[in-house]
């Protein structure tokens, strides 16, 4: 936290600049891209296939995790998300809204469905604030085929499923298309005044100076065969499955 003093006849028209100026120095923090399965004994069930799951972010793959039944082992990767978000010598502007497209590809061999869980949070050298508000960081979710768990989320983390099965090579809709931090992040000031021979000096004190955005998207993947069992083995919630091979929680 980073703390400006003032005379305390500045006009406020003049705190307000620096409330912005201080923002301009905010940074953008990355996290890793985690990929997962939690179901390898159904994997092993599927003798000649293989089953794999890659999370992308715009376009581009940040993260693998597949298995080969040929040499009975994992091939995985984890890669870091928001690492292009801002150009060389680019700042953070609140209120804009910067392009972060995540989906899930199906790196395998075999039909799948596909679980996402995306954490968002702030926080600085010690580690994640929790009182921090993660709902100013506005990671904007399409809808498009993804369906939220509410019951399994909070304002921290999100878990949504994919409504359908995803072919080998085939990728999901767009999970997330923008990411945006609320302009009233600027409004999050304490202000403290002591008095000093006959002088009062204010001390303005910015929340969220100094901390840095986390985000972190897990994807896995369960195979479309004996789908509801291996679904509630591997991901505990209980599913319908359409004989279109559609997905829809209970």
């Amino acid at each position: 936290m980073s703390g400006k003093k003032t005379s305390s006849h500045i006009k406020p028209v003049l705190l307000l600049a620096s409330a912005a100026l201080l923002l301009v120095f905010s940074t953008v923090g990355s996290a890793r891209a985690a990929l997962v399965y939690y179901s390898e004994n159904y994997a092993a069930e599927v003798t000649v296939s293989s089953i794999g799951v890659t999370l992308t972010e715009n376009g581009e793959k940040v993260g693998f995790r597949d298995y080969t039944h040929k040499n009975d082992q994992w091939n995985e990767t984890e890669g870091t998300l928001l690492s292009n978000l801002l150009a060389e010598g680019e700042t953070l502007e609140p209120g804009r809204e910067y392009p972060e497209k995540l989906a899930v590809a199906n790196s395998g061999t075999i039909d799948t469905y596909v679980r996402v869980i995306i954490k968002k949070s702030w926080v600085d050298q010690e580690g994640k604030d929790t009182t921090l508000s993660p709902e100013l960081i506005d990671l904007h979710f399409t809808g498009n085929g993804w369906v939220i768990d509410e019951n399994a989320s909070t304002r921290e983390r999100t878990v949504l499923y994919y409504t359908k099965s995803i072919a080998p090579g085939e990728t999901t809709a767009d999970i997330t298309d923008t990411l945006r931090i609320d302009p009233a992040i600027t409004g999050k000031i304490k202000e403290t005044v002591t008095e000093k021979d006959g002088y009062q000096t204010v001390t303005t004190a910015y929340e969220y100076d100094g901390y840095s955005l986390y985000l972190e998207a897990e994807a896995d993947a369960v195979q479309t065969h004996s789908a509801q069992e291996a679904i509630k083995s591997a991901w505990g919630v209980d599913v319908i499955i359409s004989p279109d091979k559609s997905l829809s929680l209970r």
